[in-house]
């Protein structure tokens, strides 16, 4: 049985449904956004992408936390 997918992750396939862009894309699109901050790139996201709210911040905050990581 497979582990359930908890934290940002768990957003990952209803965004990949809505906005028709895998997640490994939008992950690129932030990292090579001049942008730094938590909060400016999920209003980015909702700007210029039409991202809403909660998947902006679930792509933003796994994005960061995977860069942290390396």
């Amino acid at each position: 049985m497979a582990a359930e997918v908890k934290g940002p992750a768990a957003y990952f396939p209803s965004i990949e449904k809505k906005y028709g862009r895998p997640i490994a894309e939008w992950k690129e699109l932030i990292r090579a956004s001049l942008l730094t901050k938590h909060m400016e790139l999920v209003n980015w996201l909702k700007s210029e992408h039409g991202l809403g709210h909660g998947h902006a911040n679930a792509l933003v905050a796994h994005t960061l936390a995977e860069d942290a990581g390396k």
